[in-house]
């Protein structure tokens, strides 16, 4: 398990970590999602060990990583699969972390072939490897001790769609075993399929915490039609929030039932090519939503689209 518990870091006077409290449970995979510079990175870091919080504290299996007594036997750890040994084969740098453990020597061929590196690659110096491969290498290494816990950043950059789906297999088949992964990636729709629970930062705080279908259940309703006016101003006169989803010439997502929002199309005269209820909204939206405010493009809630008015 994983704890945060009021957890705040300072830079100066800038707060890169802001009175962050969160879980992530054995047997379920948490997605931690924010934009750049919202705190993940940060967070992150000061779980393994790597950055010092200024307040509150940050547990794996009920203690701080500096205190548990050899923490990759408890903890794997992948926060930047380019930090590895230029120089070094793969196979090397699993020998020299098999060793590091004294595990037996077996569990070097066990994790490249559970990571689908060859033996031909295992021998390349890891110079030469492709971004996908040192992320291969660098999950090997984060499993080779048994760990109870994941912690991942990014691990499904530079992978083939091939890869994302083995990685996802991968995550899910640990968890459902037992263990706690906590994920972070930019990849929202392979956040959406392999995650039970979603944690979302911006600027530094929590902005939502809960089960994915929590999350996604008050995630509102997305229309589409050809013309949106008709059905801004239409929502705009029944006091319904909404904002515009993929520029002014995509849809809305309103802040109401799919039902009442059929309806008031319906009245409108507006024909509908889209309308999809709480549960279908998708991650997407619901992140976007959440941190728009740390968006560069924020999309501007009640507004007519191209200057009309209401």
């Amino acid at each position: 398990m994983i704890t945060i518990d009021h957890l705040t870091r300072t830079y100066g006077s800038f707060t890169a970590v802001d009175d962050v409290s969160f879980t992530a449970r054995p047997g379920r995979v948490t997605g931690f999602l924010g934009p750049n510079g919202a705190g993940k990175s940060t967070t992150m870091r000061i779980l393994v060990g790597l950055t010092a919080p200024g307040s509150g504290s940050a547990t794996v299996c009920g203690k701080s990583f500096s205190d548990l007594p050899n923490p990759a036997r408890q903890v794997g750890v992948l926060l930047d699969a380019s930090a590895q040994h230029a120089g070094r084969s793969g196979r090397e740098i699993l020998t020299i972390a098999q060793r590091t453990l004294g595990l037996p020597a077996d569990r070097v061929d066990a994790m490249l072939a559970k990571v689908s590196l060859s033996e031909e690659e295992s021998r390349r110096r890891v110079r030469n490897y492709s971004l996908g491969m040192r992320q291969r290498l660098g999950l090997a290494v984060a499993l080779i001790g048994d760990p109870e816990v994941l912690i991942l950043d990014e691990p499904a950059n530079g992978l083939d769609p091939a890869g994302i789906r083995w990685m996802r297999d991968l995550l899910r088949d640990y968890a459902n075993r037992g263990g706690t992964v906590l994920l972070s990636s930019h990849l929202l729709h392979e956040i959406e399929v392999v995650a039970d629970d979603l944690v979302v930062i911006g600027n530094g705080r929590i902005v939502a915490d809960g089960t994915k279908a929590e999350l996604l259940a008050g995630a509102g309703t997305l229309v589409r039609t050809a013309d949106v006016r008709p059905l801004a101003r239409a929502l705009v006169d029944a006091a319904i929030e909404f904002t515009h989803v993929d520029g002014l010439d995509g849809g809305l997502r309103v802040e109401a039932e799919a039902e009442l929002v059929g309806r008031l199309a319906f009245d409108a005269g507006v024909p509908l090519t889209e309308l999809r209820g709480a549960d279908g909204a998708g991650l997407e939206d619901m992140f976007l939503e959440l941190t728009a405010d740390t968006q560069r493009e924020q999309p501007t809630p009640n507004s007519l689209p191209n200057g009309a008015a209401a």
